[in-house]
C-alpha cells in the first residue's frame, strides 16, 4: 500500500487493486500538487460537506465512474448531481471490495455552498477509519479535540493518523498533539494547515509536542514512510 498527502486534507491511498482519494479538494487548493484531469480514482471517501473537502468530487466521480462514500445527507446530495454513491453514517462500518470503511464522530459543521450562494445542509461531519491490506488509516476530517478519540484508538489500533492542526476551524497544534496521546497511532501526519491565512501553522510546533508516535511532516506529493 502507498499512502500520500497532497495538501490541505487530500490523501491518496493506492492499494494493490484500487486508488482511493479522501477529500479531493484540488482546484482552488494552492497547497496541492494534483491536477483533476490527471487523477483517476476508483473510490472517493468524504469526511463532510464543506467545499474545501468535497472539492472536485463530482467531476472526478463522473469522469471515472468512481464510487463516492459519504455521510448520508452528503451522499444524497452528490447522488442528485449524478455521482454513484454509497450512503453511510456515524458509527457505521461497511466492507467494500477495496477495504473496510467506518465513520467516527467529528465535532465540526457540514454544509455545501453552491455557485448561487445557496447553503446545502449535508448532515453530520465525520472522521474515517479505513482498513485494507492489514493497515488501518484514521483521517479525522475537520474536528475539535474530543475525549472519545481515546475510545477510537482502543477499539481500532491505528497505523497512520491524519490530524488537522490549523486551529481557527479545527484543532490547533496543542489539541492535535493531545489527540495523538489518546489515539496512539504509530504514525501521525499533520493536515489542514497553511492553505488559508487563518490556518497558517508551523508543523514543527506540533511535532515538538507529540510523544509516542512518529510524526511525518509531508510535503504535497510525499508518501508515508512505513
Amino acid at each position: 500500500m502507498r499512502i500520500s498527502f497532497h495538501g490541505h486534507s487530500v490523501v491518496k491511498i493506492q492499494t494493490n487493486k484500487h486508488m482511493i482519494l479522501i477529500d479531493p479538494f484540488i482546484n482552488g487548493n494552492g497547497q496541492t500538487d494534483l491536477q483533476v484531469e490527471q487523477e483517476n480514482p476508483d473510490v472517493i471517501l468524504l469526511t463532510h460537506g464543506h467545499n474545501d473537502h468535497v472539492g472536485d468530487t463530482v467531476e472526478l466521480a463522473k469522469k471515472n465512474d468512481a464510487l463516492v462514500v459519504a455521510p448520508n445527507e452528503l451522499a444524497n446530495y452528490l447522488g442528485w448531481q449524478g455521482c454513484r454513491v454509497h450512503n453511510m453514517h456515524i458509527g457505521g462500518a461497511y466492507n467494500f471490495d477495496f477495504g473496510k470503511v467506518k465513520y467516527t464522530q467529528a465535532f465540526h459543521g457540514s454544509s455545501y455552498v453552491t455557485d448561487k450562494n445557496e447553503i446545502i445542509y449535508t448532515g453530520m461531519p465525520g472522521g474515517i477509519l479505513f482498513t485494507a491490506e492489514d493497515v488501518t488509516i484514521y483521517h479525522a476530517g475537520d474536528t475539535a479535540l474530543f475525549g472519545d478519540m481515546e475510545l477510537i484508538g482502543k477499539r481500532h489500533p491505528i497505523d497512520v493518523a491524519f490530524l488537522p492542526i490549523g486551529d481557527n476551524f479545527t484543532m490547533g497544534p496543542e489539541d492535535a498533539a493531545y489527540a495523538v496521546s489518546l489515539l496512539k497511532p504509530k504514525i501521525v501526519v499533520p493536515i489542514h494547515y497553511n492553505t488559508f491565512p487563518p490556518i497558517v501553522q508551523d508543523p514543527n510546533d506540533f511535532a515538538k509536542l507529540v510523544e509516542g508516535a512518529d510524526v511525518q511532516m509531508l510535503k504535497p506529493g510525499e508518501e508515508v514512510n512505513f
